[in-house]
């Protein structure tokens, strides 16, 4: 497959990096802090981030939470117009860097700006941004995208556009050293998936990516395996970098992507706030185990190249089986079962949602119709 491949976000990855932004933000910009729930005050990034602003003008927004909506990013939206700010700087998470994305986007929209979700406006600019990643699952401090959830409606879309591109990228491992195990779990499942929905699709031929990939995919797996020893520079160092690689456009580069899981997914989180990763655990088995047929070689290849099966008959499924014990392993579940309505009103709730945000012919083949994704429901939900 023809294919064009930049990333501009510069990178700077490793201990006490967060100094960079001295240099890395214009002398003369006036900058809007982003960043969630006040953790980066007890683990003494805000400290290093004031210290590194020294000599900015700068103001701050907070309290951006998990699978951010656009009802609290509407709020610091309308701080970068009325103040006049020129520069963002998103501290935190995929949740508070996609929603500095949205924020950067719409300050620069005087419409109502989840026109920029439904594709009503297209996004040809925005103010600058940059990022310092505090938990490493979404790759979104080196990529385009952003997933926004707009609370009042139950509904999670995303937007790509370069404009929102992040300048830099601030990676230290450091500041993972006080996440909660939870956290670090998703990061790896986050991560993991974002790999699987590029690689396990179709034979290509590509041997840089889908080498790559597996190559990436070995590292979650260790790391998974070794999570008793997630307290080491190592440790946290490996999964902030595989986690940026999996999602910064390089993979994605000249194969088919299919993304199915995704989709289903945001929908569980919107109408039951599940954790973004652990939708994603719920889903994916089932939806392979439903499209085993298509996905049957490269099923056998990840069984083999990732985690050393033996081939036979039964390779695509025992490999299946083999991405299910790794998230159990983790204490992610891997089905779900809504509190509020029955197995048939949660299928049809989800369907429903699919159906609204014309989610309908999903998957590398675009062969995931509703009926395909009620199926895959309900072998997934309890």
């Amino acid at each position: 497959m023809h294919f064009t491949y930049v990333n501009p976000t510069v990178i700077h990855f490793g201990q006490g990096q967060i100094a960079a932004i001295q240099t890395a933000i214009p002398a003369n910009s006036k900058v809007l802090v982003i960043y969630g729930g006040g953790s980066i005050k007890r683990n003494g990034v805000y400290d290093q981030v004031s210290a590194a602003l020294e000599g900015h003008d700068w103001l701050e927004f907070s309290g951006v939470e998990p699978n951010p909506t656009r009802e609290t990013l509407d709020k610091a939206v309308a701080i970068v117009k009325a103040q006049g700010v020129d520069f963002i700087l998103a501290v935190g998470g995929g949740s508070v860097i996609d929603g500095s994305k949205f924020v950067a986007a719409a300050s620069k929209y005087d419409g109502d700006s989840w026109d920029i979700m439904t594709g009503e406006h297209v996004v040809t600019e925005a103010t600058p941004l940059g990022a310092i990643l505090t938990l490493p699952a979404t790759g979104s401090e080196s990529n385009c995208g952003a997933v926004i959830t707009y609370a009042a409606e139950q509904s999670k879309l995303d937007f790509l556009t370069p404009a929102v591109q992040p300048k830099f990228a601030v990676l230290d491992p450091d500041v993972m050293k006080t996440l909660p195990e939870h956290q670090l779990i998703n990061g790896i499942v986050d991560a993991w998936v974002h790999i699987c929905e590029q690689y396990i699709t179709y034979p290509t031929g590509n041997m840089v990516q889908e080498g790559y990939a597996e190559t990436l995919l070995r590292n979650l797996l260790v790391l998974g395996k070794a999570f008793d020893e997630r307290d080491n520079d190592a440790w946290r160092a490996n999964l902030m970098w595989t986690a940026n690689q999996a999602l910064n456009g390089m993979l994605a580069s000249g194969i088919p992507h299919d993304w199915a899981t995704h989709m289903i997914g945001h929908e569980i989180t919107a109408l039951w706030n599940v954790d973004h990763a652990r939708s994603l655990a719920i889903v994916q088995p089932s939806l392979l185990r439903d499209q085993i047929t298509d996905k049957q070689s490269k099923l056998e290849q990840m069984g083999r190249n990732v985690f050393g099966l033996v081939d036979g008959a039964d390779l695509a499924s025992r490999t299946i089986d083999a991405i299910e014990s790794f998230y159990r392993s983790l204490d992610v579940d891997t089905t779900f079962s809504a509190s509020d309505m029955s197995k048939e009103e949660a299928v049809d709730a989800v369907v429903s949602k699919l159906e609204k945000h014309a989610m309908t012919a999903l998957g590398e083949h675009e062969a995931i119709t509703l009926e395909v994704s009620r199926r895959i429901l309900n072998n997934a939900f309890m």
